[in-house]
């Protein structure tokens, strides 16, 4: 069985749910406590065993190629302040990974996204990150899914459990667990962003998913859906007739971090590994426990 080594993590939207602030910064970058949201997600590919990162980006997002750059004047004012500690955190994102970038020249939808990374992917296994999902887990959601893939050959999306009136804003799966472990599901339909009445389950795809190769070719044939775009839960429902999928209800806990109040409660989780920072936010609730400050 390959070995996943490539990721591909599609980042050419606008953010127009954090506007104003994503005018003339990527979303991307939006920090969570010190780190830019997709820092983590870069993070967490590296955790996984990932070693190169294909970054699909748009105009206007050309600092997050920046960002996992050296910067050699940064780095040698830091070394000669003796801010050693610091040092090492500015060094570190250009060295987690091999890092390429592909310009999305159109915004054609998720799978075409993808598909823009074709020609770097090849005829490999690959893994696929969302940025906007933050999972904060012991052992790294996407180690988790490759590992399924690694053991059975096959496709595998991760999965969690959401209120059925919230089916609506995800991909949603259907399918029966797998007796050999009840955390993965095997697939047998999935639609987009269903109405509430018509989701086949309450089991949402969350933003991992690790792709054999032969998705491209799916995806190549995919007419554009919901949106006008080419949505990748099209192209995987195709493929679920043909080669099967699996889906994983992963171990951790997941934040949308392209949402305003889920990217608040990513900080407030990641600010809890800081003793003096989460000690400010509990003396500032403890203050405030009475209502809204003025």
């Amino acid at each position: 069985m390959a070995k996943v080594r490539k990721a591909v993590i599609p980042a050419a939207g606008m953010g127009t749910r954090f506007l104003p602030a994503t005018k003339a910064i990527a979303k991307e970058l939006l920090p969570i406590v010190n780190k830019p949201s997709i820092q983590l997600i870069v993070e967490e590919a590296a955790a996984s065993g990932i070693e190169e990162v294909i970054v699909i980006t748009g105009r206007g997002k050309t600092e997050i190629v920046d960002h996992f750059d050296a910067h050699p004047q940064l780095e040698e004012t830091l070394r000669r302040a003796g801010k050693e500690a610091l040092l090492r955190e500015v060094v570190r994102p250009s060295q987690m990974v091999k890092m390429a970038t592909v310009r999305q020249q159109r915004p054609l939808g998720l799978g075409h996204a993808i598909l823009c990374a074709r020609h770097l992917i090849g005829n490999e296994p690959f893994a696929v990150f969302l940025p906007d999902d933050l999972v904060d887990a012991q052992k790294p959601c996407a180690r988790q899914l490759i590992d399924v893939y690694e053991a059975t050959g096959r496709s595998v999306v991760a999965l969690m459990n959401v209120p059925r009136e919230e089916t609506s804003a995800y991909g949603i799966a259907a399918g029966a667990v797998d007796v050999r472990d009840p955390r993965l599901v095997n697939i047998s339909a999935m639609v987009e962003k269903p109405a509430v009445v018509d989701a086949p389950s309450t089991q949402a795809i969350v933003g991992r998913y690790v792709l054999d190769p032969c998705v491209f070719d799916y995806l190549s044939r995919t007419n554009p859906g919901r949106g006008d775009e080419i949505q990748l839960t099209d192209a995987l429902a195709a493929m679920i007739v043909e080669r099967g999928l699996y889906g994983y209800l992963f171990e951790g806990n997941r934040f949308d971090a392209g949402d305003v109040t889920g990217y608040l409660l990513a900080n407030l989780n990641w600010a809890r590994r800081t003793p003096r920072i989460w000690a400010a936010i509990e003396q500032y609730v403890a203050a405030h426990a009475g209502g809204v400050p003025r």
